[in-house]
C-alpha cells in the first residue's frame, strides 16, 4: 500500500514536470512527427486499416508509396508498469506501437504506454521505414533520457540507423527520428534501445522482430509433406512449418525496477532475474491467449499483450523464433517429449559451404543474452496432449518466492 500511494504522489508531481516539458519541446522545435513516404494522415481511407500495428503499400494502406513493398510502423518509447505473474507490479521502460496515431495525439498515446516486447514482423524485400517518438518518462520527470532503437543482428545498417550513441544521433525528449532498413536478410532478430543500454534493456526496452523469408508463398515438398512458409530460403523446403512463434526469453531484477521508481543509486553489480519470463510474461500468465489486465498504474493502458501460449494439430510442424534478451542471464530452453532441431543460429541458416544442411537435434539450447536460435519441433507421432516449453535452469521457473512460474509455457497438440 506504500509504494503505491508513492506512486500515486509521483503522478500528481508529474504533471507540472510534463506540461513544462511539452511548452520546452514546442518552443525547440522538437515535435512529434511519423514519417512514412506517401502517407497522409489522417486522409480517409488510409491507415492502419486492419489494425494489425503496421502501415503496408500491399494492403492499399500507404496512398502514394514509394514503393509496392513499403512498410511503416510509429513507435514510442515511455515508460509505464507491468504485472508480474504472482501479482507484483513493477516499473519499467519500453517501447508501444502507436501507428496509425495522429502526430498530435502521439504523446498521449504514448505516455504510460510502455509494452512488454511488442512484435514487429517484416518480409524480404520490405522496404522498412520506423520512426520512433520519445514521450519521456512520466514517473520520472527527474530523467531526460534519449533513446535510439538497435536492430540487434542486422548487417547492413547504416550508422545513422543503427541506433549506437557513439556514433549515431539519438532522440531527445519530444522528438521523433526515422529509420530506413532494406531488409534483405530473413531469420530472427530483436530491437532495443542502445542508449545507456544495460540499464535500458533490463528496464525493458527490448522488442520482437523477425524476417519472413521470399521463399514463402512457393510450395515445396518436404518429407512427403507440402509447405509454403518457411524459416529461410532454403530451396529445398527443410525449414518448412506450418506454424510459428516468438519466444523471447528475459528477465527483470525486481530490486533494480524498485530502486527505479524510488529514485535510488541502481545495483548493476548485483543484477540477477527473479522475474524470468517469456515475451514479457511469467507463467502461468504465459498460456493466456488475451492481453493481460492493465495495472490501474498504466490509467488502463495494456502493458503485456504477447502471449506464448503455443497450438498445433498432430503432424504440424511449429517453427520457434527463440531469443535471449537477458542482460545477466544464461537461459537454456528445452521442450519436454518433443523432437527440437536448430535450423538457424544468430539470423543465420545453417548450412556449410557447399550448401550442405548443418542443422542438428537436441532436447536443449542455451542462449546468451543477444543470441536468437530457429528451432523446429515436429510433432508428427506425437500423441495429443500439453507438452511444457520451459528454462532447464530450474532456479528461473519461480515467480520471485512463488514456486512454479517464470520462463515457461505450453505447447498444445490437438488431433
Amino acid at each position: 500500500m506504500k509504494e503505491r500511494n508513492v506512486m500515486k504522489r509521483k503522478y500528481y508531481l508529474t504533471i507540472s514536470f510534463i506540461a513544462a516539458f511539452l511548452v520546452a519541446a514546442a518552443t525547440s522545435g522538437a515535435a512529434v512527427h511519423f514519417q512514412c513516404p506517401g502517407y497522409v494522415q489522417p486522409l480517409a481511407g488510409s491507415g492502419d486499416l486492419n489494425g494489425d500495428g503496421f502501415i503496408r503499400a500491399d494492403q492499399g494502406e500507404i496512398a502514394a508509396p514509394v514503393s509496392p513493398n513499403e512498410v511503416c510502423v510509429h513507435l514510442a518509447a515511455g515508460d509505464g508498469f507491468a504485472t508480474m505473474a504472482d501479482g507484483l507490479v513493477l516499473y519499467i521502460f519500453s517501447f508501444s506501437n502507436i501507428t496509425g496515431v495522429p502526430d498530435d495525439m502521439g504523446m498521449d498515446a504514448g505516455m504510460l504506454g510502455a509494452n512488454s516486447a511488442p512484435p514487429i514482423v517484416i518480409n524480404e524485400g520490405d522496404q522498412f521505414y520506423l520512426t520512433v517518438t520519445n514521450v519521456g518518462m512520466l514517473m520520472r520527470p527527474d530523467l531526460f533520457d534519449p533513446h535510439s532503437v538497435h536492430f540487434h543482428g542486422f548487417p547492413q545498417a547504416a550508422p545513422i540507423f543503427d541506433g549506437m550513441p557513439d556514433s549515431t544521433i539519438t532522440i531527445n525528449m519530444g522528438a521523433s527520428q526515422p529509420y530506413y532498413y532494406n531488409i534483405v536478410h530473413p531469420g530472427t532478430y530483436f530491437y532495443h534501445c542502445h542508449v545507456e543500454a544495460t540499464e535500458h534493456m533490463e528496464m525493458g526496452m527490448i522488442g520482437i522482430l523477425y524476417v519472413r523469408p521470399a521463399q514463402d508463398g512457393t510450395i515445396i515438398n518436404f518429407g512427403g509433406r507440402d509447405y509454403s512458409k518457411f524459416a529461410y530460403n532454403d530451396v529445398d523446403g527443410s525449414t518448412g512449418y506450418n506454424v510459428d512463434y516468438p519466444i523471447e526469453v528475459g528477465g527483470f531484477d525486481s530490486a533494480f525496477h524498485r530502486q527505479h521508481i524510488d529514485i535510488q543509486p541502481l545495483p548493476f553489480a548485483e543484477l540477477a532475474d527473479d522475474y524470468a519470463m517469456i515475451n514479457g510474461r511469467g507463467y502461468p500468465d504465459t498460456i493466456d491467449p488475451n492481453p493481460l489486465p492493465a495495472p490501474a498504474e498504466n490509467g488502463g493502458k495494456i502493458s503485456q499483450r504477447v502471449s506464448s501460449r503455443i497450438e498445433a494439430t498432430v503432424g504440424q510442424r511449429i517453427l520457434l523464433r527463440i531469443s535471449s534478451v537477458s542482460v545477466s542471464e544464461f537461459y537454456t530452453i528445452g521442450v519436454m517429449g518433443l523432437p527440437m532441431q536448430v535450423v538457424g543460429k544468430d539470423a543465420r541458416l545453417l548450412r556449410g559451404p557447399t550448401g550442405t544442411p548443418l542443422y542438428y537435434n537436441t532436447s536443449s539450447i542455451t542462449l546468451g543474452g543477444g543470441e536468437t536460435a530457429d528451432v523446429i519441433v515436429d510433432t508428427l507421432g506425437a500423441a495429443p496432449g500439453t507438452y511444457p516449453l520451459y528454462t532447464t535452469n530450474l532456479n528461473f521457473l519461480s515467480n520471485h518466492n512463488e514456486d512454479f512460474g517464470g520462463a515457461m509455457t505450453e505447447i498444445i497438440i490437438t488431433p
